[in-house]
């Protein structure tokens, strides 16, 4: 009912600017008053003037336009309708009412006026809002804030703001630490100051929120929080533009976490050289419902390959990856295998079954404690699995294999980095004489990934504490899932065979600084609301990882985040070897295995991991 009532006034005022228009027309181009026939002549035709211009704008869709927002792209609208009911008009005076002859003039002050008012007929519900938000005295319950960046992401935050009624805010200027900007303004708003006048403009202008976007580097984030918190105001997040529309997110301010203070800046991500390798080609993930392997497959979805293959021994994992990518992309072509890596029959049916031209190989645990307690299984599922899948792709002409890996493959202490650095070593020697361009990309700990240290101190804070740290001067790299993600495919059109691929990891973080910024922004005190607990290193686990062997060689490539970690590679007949007498024994004794292996891949005692760092 309320819509039939909005549409039939929407109409009515159509009509009345359309009619206003002609007759203001006809007023301005006899503005002496003119002779009575023009009156007459202007009764006479109004309605064949105002059914031009309706049925103009309904051609263009005019009257359907939301006039809450109005843009340059509405205004040109109304230009061409305008425009077009000019000549409709013209039209039917020539041949419909050559008696009647309206003059041109009249036709030309009227294709003006309407422009101007239908504009003003548009646009009058944006022009109170813009008078309420911005001339009106600020109301108790308007919260008043700063925004930080006076560029396209600010810009969108400005806006998204001024058209949120649930959650009033005046926004009272930007903050922008580029010189240049200083001095302008966005949509009225002006640029006050840089970060380091952020606490006098806080005061001053009564601020009580600073609002971010999601794409603001991690580094700037920390500063805010720290300043926040000295000066007593909020610090709160909204999606970038780039999030909005690749992302299905919501656009309510909400409270910084610990993914702001620890994101990087945006990866230059070549997604049309990805194209162009990934086009017609079938693409296997293997590890496809892990963290990294699930974040892939949707990175490629993006690129559009001609089959999607994804691979896990995880029944649930595969089942909810499966619906979630096919709400991602509902056209594309989406294989679901469920199969184990150590099972080389299988294997081969989904080799033959699929014939992929790219393999992507995430499958492999990752927990170190575990591993050390298990390392048969460790064997099993790292370098076996890398074995069996590697040998196939080789086999069935794959045309490029990439495996992920790990900084702790680098002068391991553990099994896991033990077995990580012999699958790197076969990986690196099945590129010999091959077709196949085998590669490697080493990259240390992504943010946030399942059983990794943020899910787990959020645990601990929600259960109300110990946050427990193994030892107070461990650091670790972390990147976002998304970035290693895109990384890893961006590396695989670099590939040429035999490269290992390091990316770049910024500067790496203390675990007890993790800890302490973890509680702070959970709104808790280190030490009063929650209490850290240093538990003591881990067998296998390392004070500091490393992502360069003392043999290896860094060496840039075309990317500034993609290094290559140059050496020799080993035989295959060596590698294989070593890898056929650690097969023989993975179901051994725990104690003989890892004795094996640390033969096969010498390890770094992890006590004394501990002396070299102190």
């Amino acid at each position: 009912m309320m819509t039939r009532i909005a549409t039939r006034l929407r109409f009515l005022l159509l009509t009345l600017a359309c009619a206003g228009a002609y007759v203001l027309a006809y007023a301005l181009r006899f503005a002496d008053g003119g002779e009575p026939h023009h009156w007459e002549l202007m009764r006479a035709t109004i309605g064949f003037a105002v059914l031009a211009k309706i049925a103009a704008f309904f051609w263009h869709d005019v009257h359907q336009q939301h006039q809450r927002y109005i843009s340059f792209e509405d205004l040109a609208a109304i230009v061409k309708a305008a425009t077009a009911g000019a000549v409709a008009l013209t039209l039917i005076d020539f041949f419909l009412l050559p008696m009647l002859a309206i003059p041109r003039g009249v036709i030309f002050i009227d294709w003006g006026a309407t422009i101007f008012a239908m504009s003003a007929v548009r646009a009058w519900p944006r022009a109170l809002h813009y008078a309420r938000t911005h001339f009106l005295p600020a109301s108790t319950e308007q919260t008043r804030v700063l925004i930080v960046g006076a560029d396209d992401h600010g810009e969108v935050l400005l806006r998204a703001v001024r058209s949120s009624a649930d959650t009033p805010r005046r926004v009272m200027g930007f903050i922008d630490d580029n010189p240049a900007h200083r001095g302008r303004s966005i949509s009225g708003v002006p640029v006050v100051g840089g970060a380091d006048q952020l606490p006098g403009l806080v005061s001053r202008l009564g601020v009580k929120e600073v609002l971010i976007t999601g794409g603001l580097p991690g580094k700037q984030v920390r500063r805010l929080i720290d300043t926040a918190q000295q000066h007593g105001f909020r610090v709160k997040v909204l999606p970038s533009y780039q999030q909005i529309l690749n992302e299905h997110v919501s656009v309510q301010p909400r409270s910084v976490a610990i993914e702001d203070l620890l994101r990087r800046e945006a990866v230059d991500f070549d997604q049309q050289a990805v194209r162009s390798w990934l086009d017609g080609r079938t693409v296997l993930v293997t590890g496809s419902s892990g963290s990294i392997g699930s974040e892939i497959c949707r990175q490629l979805l993006r690129v559009k390959p001609a089959k999607l293959v994804v691979l896990d021994r995880s029944e649930t994992g595969q089942f909810f990856l499966e619906r979630e990518l096919r709400a991602l992309a509902p056209d594309a072509c989406i294989e679901v295998a469920l199969g184990d890596l150590t099972d080389a029959d299988r294997m081969r049916a989904v080799f033959e079954e699929h014939r992929p031209d790219v393999v992507f190989h995430a499958a492999a645990y990752k927990h170190v404690p575990l591993m050390e307690q298990h390392p048969g299984e460790a064997i099993k599922n790292i370098v076996l699995a890398t074995r069996n899948v590697a040998d196939l792709a080789d086999e069935f002409a794959a045309g490029a294999f990439v495996m992920i890996s790990t900084d702790k493959a680098v002068n391991p202490t553990s099994v896991m980095g033990s077995c990580k650095q012999l699958a790197e070593r076969y990986v690196q020697a099945r590129s010999a004489g091959s077709s196949c361009r085998f590669t490697t990309v080493r990259f240390g700990n992504v943010l946030d990934s399942a059983g990794s240290v943020v899910p787990v101190f959020r645990q601990q804070i929600e259960s109300g504490g110990p946050v427990t740290v193994t030892h107070q001067d461990i650091v670790r790299y972390f990147m976002m899932i998304p970035e290693a993600s895109q990384l890893v495919i961006q590396a695989g059109t670099m590939g040429r065979g035999g490269e290992i691929f390091v990316l770049d990891m910024g500067e790496p973080v203390r675990i007890m600084d993790l800890a302490r910024d973890m509680i702070r922004l959970s709104g808790l005190r280190v030490g009063e609301d929650i209490e850290i607990e240093v538990t003591g290193l881990r067998p296998g686990e390392k004070l500091y990882e490393e992502l360069y062997g003392e043999s290896e060689r860094h060496k840039p490539t075309s990317h500034e985040k993609i290094m290559v970690a140059d050496s020799n590679a080993e035989s295959l007949l060596r590698v294989a070897h070593d890898i056929g007498r650690l097969a023989s024994l993975v179901n051994g004794p725990a104690d003989a295995v890892r004795d094996a292996l640390g033969e096969v891949v010498p390890r770094l005692d992890y006590l004394e991991e501990q002396r070299r760092a102190a």
